[in-house]
Formats: C-alpha cells, sequence, structure tokens
C-alpha cells in the first residue's frame, strides 16, 4: 500500500516535473505574469521589519531575529504549495501534476536567464555601454556604473555560469527529490540569501543565518552542476579539458564555497578569466581571479555561456528523470 502511494507521488512528480522544464524552456518568465519567488520576497522584506521590531539591535539579537525569519519563511513556503497540492490531489491526481507543472515552471528559470543576459549581448553588438550597463545592472547585484565593455561582459557570463547551478540544477534536484514544495523550500533560501545575506552593517549578523544556510543547501548541488558542466562543455565540442583543469585549480576562488564551482569550469570552457576586483555599494571588494586570461573576454562569449547552462540543464534533467525513473522500478 505505502509503495503504491509512493509510485504514484513519484510519478506524478515526474509527470510535473517534464511539463514544468518544458514551460520554462519555451515561454521562461513573462514579466506580467504573477511570480511566487516576488511573493516570497514580499514576505522576506516584511517579516524583516516585523522581527527587527521584536528582537533587540544586539549581535546576539540580531542573529536570532535572522534565525527566526529564516525559519517562518521556509516553512511557508514549503507548506502552502503542500496544502494546495494536497488540495488539487483530493480533488483529482490531473489537477495536483497540472497546478504542480506550474509550479515546477515558475521555480525554473533556464529561459529567463539566457533572455536577459542575451539583452545585455544585444546592447554591446550596438556598442551602447549606457544601456548595456542598465541591462546588466538587472542581473548582477555589484556596481555598474563605471564598468567598460569587457567587465559587462564578464558580469553577464559570470552571472549566467553562477546561475546555472542556482537556477537549474539545484532547482531540478529538489524538485525531484521533493516535488515543487521542496522546489520551494529552496528558492526560498536562495531568496533570503540574495535578499539579507550580505557582509555589510545591515545584515552581518541577521543575515548570517541565510547566508550559512544557502551554502549548505547549494554544497552538494553545486559540483554536480559543475561535474555535469564540464561534461555539457565536451559534448558541444568546447574546451572540457581546459574546463576540468580549471575547476581543480581555481573551484574554491571565491568568498562563497559553492559559486565557484561553475564560474571556475565556465572559464576554463571558454578559455577566459573570470571574477577579480568589484565594486559594490560604493566600495571595492578585492577578489581572485577565476580561469586564464588566455584572451581577451568577448561578448560572444555571453551567447557561449548560455550553450553551456542549456547543455547543463539537459543534462540535469536526464538525470533527474532516471533517477525517478529507478525509484518507480525499485517500487514495483
Amino acid at each position: 500500500m505505502i509503495s503504491e502511494l509512493l509510485k504514484t507521488v513519484v510519478l506524478s512528480n515526474m509527470l510535473a516535473l517534464a511539463i514544468g522544464f518544458a514551460l520554462d524552456l519555451i515561454f521562461g518568465d513573462p514579466h506580467w505574469m504573477p511570480h511566487p519567488i516576488r511573493l516570497i520576497g514580499n514576505l522576506i522584506s516584511i517579516g524583516e521589519q516585523k522581527v527587527r521590531s521584536i528582537f533587540p539591535r544586539t549581535k546576539k539579537g540580531e542573529w536570532l531575529g535572522g534565525f527566526v525569519l529564516a525559519i517562518c519563511i521556509m516553512v511557508v513556503s514549503a507548506m502552502a504549495p503542500y496544502m494546495i497540492l494536497w488540495f488539487a490531489g483530493t480533488v483529482h491526481i490531473i489537477l495536483k501534476i497540472g497546478i504542480e507543472a506550474v509550479m515546477c515552471y515558475q521555480i525554473l528559470s533556464v529561459k529567463s536567464l539566457k533572455t536577459e543576459s542575451m539583452k545585455v549581448y544585444r546592447e554591446l553588438i550596438r556598442e551602447d555601454l549606457t544601456g548595456a550597463r542598465s541591462m546588466v545592472s538587472m542581473i548582477v547585484g555589484r556596481d555598474v556604473q563605471h564598468l567598460d565593455q569587457e567587465q559587462i561582459t564578464r558580469a553577464a557570463v559570470e552571472t549566467v555560469a553562477e546561475n546555472t547551478s542556482d537556477g537549474t540544477v539545484a532547482p531540478l534536484l529538489f524538485m525531484a527529490l521533493g516535488g515543487a514544495p521542496l522546489g520551494f523550500l529552496y528558492k526560498a533560501v536562495n531568496t533570503m540569501d540574495s535578499m539579507i545575506g550580505y557582509k555589510n552593517d545591515q545584515y552581518l549578523y541577521f543575515g548570517r543565518f541565510a547566508a550559512k544556510l544557502d551554502d549548505a543547501v547549494n554544497f552538494i548541488p553545486a559540483r554536480i552542476a559543475a561535474c555535469l558542466m564540464i561534461l555539457a562543455a565536451g559534448l558541444l565540442k568546447m574546451d572540457y579539458k581546459n574546463a576540468w583543469r580549471i575547476f581543480l585549480r581555481d573551484r574554491f576562488n571565491h568568498a562563497s564555497p559553492n559559486s565557484a564551482q561553475t564560474e571556475s569550469v565556465c572559464a576554463g570552457a571558454l578559455g577566459v578569466e573570470l571574477a577579480g576586483d568589484a565594486y559594490y555599494f560604493g566600495t571595492l571588494y578585492p577578489k581572485k581571479t577565476i580561469g586564464d586570461p588566455t584572451r581577451p573576454i568577448d561578448y560572444a562569449d555571453i551567447p557561449r555561456a548560455n550553450r553551456l547552462l542549456y547543455g547543463t540543464a539537459w543534462l540535469t534533467f536526464a538525470l533527474c528523470i532516471i533517477g525517478m525513473g529507478v525509484a518507480v522500478w525499485i517500487l514495483y
């Protein structure tokens, strides 16, 4: 009885994930469409105000407040879709699969990442640096007002490389393990890190738990993403040997234990140098470089990075479907 129930759950999750993946590749993230991740972001902002009004403005108080906020956001982000899907399942399994497919679609960001980065590419082709800075500011957190063409290109490529893990591989893996509810829990952690995980005066203690939690949940997915990206580089006839070499050498050249995993592979596959010093909120932060400057980075590297993104996405999707298929076979 339990095995039959588990088999049904895995099969419905597999079908929902497949449909959601297809929807993301076709439609991306239209700006007019209400998005649950934006709702999570609003909950974080409102929750931060409430929590800060309760806990004292001491180091311990701010850490505890950030901890409470993170737990509350994770519980709400996972339980809300779980209850919606549970209710839909009591009506009909097809309704549940349909709703979960839409949820899976909204959790993924393969096409939207490509779309937004290619906006930067098109502005660079037109030699409109002002427009390119405006477009790249939409996808990076660093200061962009003084970036030149190479720096703009580097920022866009780094974003594609890093978010291949955060926006594609990790969500697919979490949804394969626990459906849309686990996928939304992951995105909640990821969103909290992007909003409050800064090492500045405002969030050094308040956002510490969220930042460490994001490091933890991305630890394994980032390394799986790097390995799959190396395989994708080989299949796409890029320099997979150099990708492997740079990965082994530079995968820890970042303040985050995870971000340089895929960035190093991308730098090696493209034969360019990424990362380096950058300005955030008017302050210059020294950073190690990733990769070798065997040639100047060029705006054509943005679509090349997107080819790696798509190749890695398809390999991850195949891995997830195969894994879920094996689980169903075992349950028979």
